[in-house]
């Protein structure tokens, strides 16, 4: 075989596994993105949640002296509504993007919320509702007992505002039950399967 021919084979085989890797990439990709996309009455929502090393160490320092589940929901929910309410007209940012930006919506200061709830083990959830989404967590706590939760199921949640500046845990829920879209978990992408769900 001619050296022109096996250098031609060469450079055949070199685009073929291009054009594999190509499709590889752009396959995954499309993976990624559709596992992060939700279907909503208003179009796609895309969660930008994160389990990033910065995300855990910042959780971590924000409940440092804590001593109970409560005061670590409460510090972590004060941090996020510290953050001034800024509509984001493109696209959610991630948690990083938030803190970096000192600014953001219901849908990047909820991201940021929940996904530092999720570096301390925390049970939450997203809500949406027409125009919005919050956040929902239990806690078995006698001091906020009194408060109005979610019911699901028979499980009290506590509503997490993170657009209220200085909202505190069971935060009064704005919206009719009816108005609940989805209750899900961003963390796998998937909508929470429930019979009776109600405010009270």
């Amino acid at each position: 075989m001619s050296q022109s021919i096996k250098s031609r084979n060469f450079s055949l085989l070199i685009i073929a596994i291009a054009a594999i890797a190509f499709v590889y990439i752009v396959a995954k990709a499309a993976i990624i993105v559709d596992k992060r996309q939700i279907g909503t009455g208003e179009g796609i929502y895309t969660n930008c949640v994160t389990t990033s090393p910065y995300i855990e160490e910042k959780a971590r320092s924000l409940v440092e002296g804590c001593r109970s589940e409560l005061c670590e929901v409460q510090r972590v929910l004060d941090y996020v509504t510290a953050i001034p309410y800024q509509i984001n007209h493109f696209r959610a940012h991630k948690p990083t993007q938030t803190i970096e930006n000192g600014y953001g919506d219901c849908d990047d200061k909820s991201n940021l919320l929940i996904s530092l709830l999720h570096a301390l083990g925390k049970e939450a959830y997203f809500v949406l509702v027409p125009h919005h989404i919050f956040v929902i967590t239990p806690l078995d706590d006698t001091r906020i007992a009194d408060k109005k939760g979610v019911w699901i199921d028979g499980k009290k949640f506590y509503v997490l505002e993170s657009t209220a500046k200085g909202s505190r845990v069971g935060y009064p829920l704005g919206y009719r039950v009816e108005q609940i879209e989805m209750i899900f978990d961003p963390f796998i992408n998937e909508a929470l399967a429930y019979q009776r769900v109600s405010y009270k």
